[in-house]
């Protein structure tokens, strides 16, 4: 006699509803449906448009029917891909990424099939192409399967592992020297990568706060702002040239980050956050009110360009002196300022990364980790939190200096209105998404959140639903980011003794 469990178990399905109940599935489907009617009847349902007799209020119906129908087809394949069904996600994505596809190649001009596309410009129906083949791509991984490994141990895993990220790290350094003068690179392609270093240089920063003391810092835009007014006013009212003005820039920054820590030396969590975004908008709200200080609102503006060793990039150069293009006897081109400061930034961002690399292995950043992983053991082994919490801010924020002072320098105008909450948001999105304590992991995240959308910067307000796509997509694929392997720096030889 069968047993009473299996007597009641209901037939496994098959076919295209294996493993989904299909009460289930449309239940979820219809909620979905619901849901995102409600939310989106009120932001794109309605349109204010400009008349002769003023403005007035046009619904949009098929703009809320388009949302409803995409949400629910991506978020139905995702439920099942959730639960192990293939064949639906398979279907959906390969019909929905077909149709597209056909729009916009047969239709994309308006004509025939271009009613199907969501968005009237181009550049934002291929963007929105990435999550049915997302889907699709998802829905192929497990349909393979989980690969077999073969199980290594532990000391030839973390060799396997260091070799594979240093060869990659050593090509990306090697292609980002050569990228000015590689025959597609532009004037935009330089400037847009010099952006993306900037924001590298920033996560590396701040990856040793959150990723290696796990320290939660909602205020780091702080430090930004401190460097970024430190080489302003210096180089104005004192007449300091950018390289005498960064590391001056640096330690403020440092100054600030160890004042600043002292008050949240005994939080934790969700209220240290709370408490650094605080003391972040206190610093941008003393940026604007001190006017004779820091101009106030208005900012700083015409503050110097960087030179080469003293050499102006300049067509005309006072008499008596020479300018860069002449002394290397090149013809004039704006863009040699642009290349040298995207070098700048190059070697600000290696010097980051190099740093917090060998930092990891010393006493203190083995002590960053032990904070991170368990305060209370920290503090049982002796480890002085108070000292290792202030040089983690202090550390990262010097960095925040830096790349503030080259931010300046890059610029020649800064206002409170650049060092924003978004900006520290953006940062720690970076560190998240790119992986916690993976450096690699942050150059591909920075590239993803912050060079994407400056591509799509002329599509003007489309250019944050790119960015926002984009997280979305990094979210659901790499929870934990996208280099989420650590390895440790400090491990037990068979011996017992440490590496």
């Amino acid at each position: 006699m069968a047993a009473t469990g299996e007597a009641l178990a209901p037939p496994a399905s098959s076919g295209l509803l294996k493993g989904i109940e299909l009460t289930a599935l449309l239940r979820y489907a219809a909620g979905t449906a619901a849901l995102t009617f409600v939310l989106t009847l009120g932001i794109i349902g309605f349109e204010l448009v400009s008349a002769q007799t003023g403005l007035q209020l046009h619904a949009r119906p098929g703009a809320v029917l388009y949302a409803v129908i995409a949400a629910t087809l991506a978020a139905t394949a995702l439920w099942c891909l959730e639960r192990g069904n293939t064949a639906i996600p398979l279907l959906l994505g390969a019909a929905t990424a077909g149709v597209l596809l056909l729009a916009l190649l047969g239709g994309g001009d308006g004509q025939t099939l271009g009613w199907l596309l969501p968005f009237k410009l181009v550049p934002l129906n291929w963007l929105a192409l990435l999550v049915p083949v997302f889907v699709l791509v998802r829905a192929v991984m497990l349909l393979r399967g989980p690969r077999t490994r073969t199980a290594l141990a532990p000391g030839a895993q973390a060799s396997r592992s260091f070799a594979i990220t240093l060869a990659v790290g050593l090509g990306m350094i090697l292609f980002a020297i050569a990228l000015p003068f590689l025959p597609f690179a532009n004037r935009q392609l330089v400037d847009i990568a010099t952006l993306v270093l900037m924001y590298i240089m920033l996560g590396w920063g701040l990856n040793i706060v959150v990723g290696l003391a796990g320290l939660l810092d909602l205020g780091y835009v702080a430090f930004y702002a401190v460097g970024a007014y430190s080489y302003a006013l210096l180089s104005l009212y004192f007449g300091l040239t950018f390289w005498e003005c960064l590391p001056i820039a640096g330690l403020l920054a440092a100054s600030v980050g160890v004042l600043l820590g002292f008050p949240v030396l005994r939080l934790r969590g969700d209220y240290l956050a709370i408490v650094t975004l605080g003391l972040g908008e206190i610093v941008r709200i003393v940026l604007i009110n001190w006017d004779n200080f820091t101009g106030g609102p208005n900012g700083i503006g015409n503050i110097p360009r960087p030179s080469f060793f003293g050499l102006p990039f300049q067509r005309n150069a006072p008499e008596g002196t020479q300018t860069f293009h002449t002394l290397f006897g090149l013809e004039f081109s704006p863009d040699h300022r642009i290349i040298f400061l995207y070098y700048v930034i190059l070697v600000c961002a290696l010097a980051t990364v190099a740093f917090s690399t060998r930092i990891r292995r010393l006493p203190i950043g083995r002590a960053w980790e032990a904070l991170r992983e368990d305060e209370i053991a920290s503090k049982a082994l002796g480890i002085n939190r108070t000292r290792v919490k202030l040089a983690a801010f202090g550390t990262g924020a010097m960095f925040a200096g830096f790349a503030g002072s080259f931010f300046a320098a890059r610029q020649g105008f800064i206002s409170p209105e650049s060092f924003t909450f978004i900006e520290s948001a953006v940062i720690l999105a970076i560190v998240v998404l790119g992986g916690l304590g993976s450096n690699l992991g942050i150059v591909f995240a920075a590239i993803i959140l912050i060079g994407v959308p400056e591509f799509f910067r002329e599509l003007k307000d489309y250019r944050m639903l790119a960015f926002g796509l984009v997280m979305v997509l990094i979210m659901v694929w790499r929870p934990s980011g996208l280099v989420s392997r650590r390895e440790p720096s400090a491990r037990l030889n068979p011996r017992g003794g440490p590496t």
